[in-house]
């Protein structure tokens, strides 16, 4: 089982700087998810692998989605 990357709050994932197999440290960003009128970069929890990315630009997720899991 990987690490999941989840988002803090409902919004809507305008950048994605990830795809599948990238190599990601600890803190470096995921995606950029635009929630109350702010976009907030969303960071990778841990060093790893990019098994799989769940999102794509401009769709709408809810609070704790998984966006993508690192493994």
């Amino acid at each position: 089982m990987g690490t999941p990357v989840t988002v803090p709050m409902v919004g809507k994932i305008v950048a994605v700087s990830v795809k599948m197999g990238d190599q990601v440290k600890e803190d470096d960003q995921v995606a950029v998810l635009e929630a109350m009128k702010m976009e907030m970069p969303i960071v990778a929890p841990a060093t790893g692998t990019i098994k799989e990315v769940c999102v794509a630009p401009g769709q709408e997720v809810e609070a704790e989605a998984v966006i993508a899991v690192i493994e």
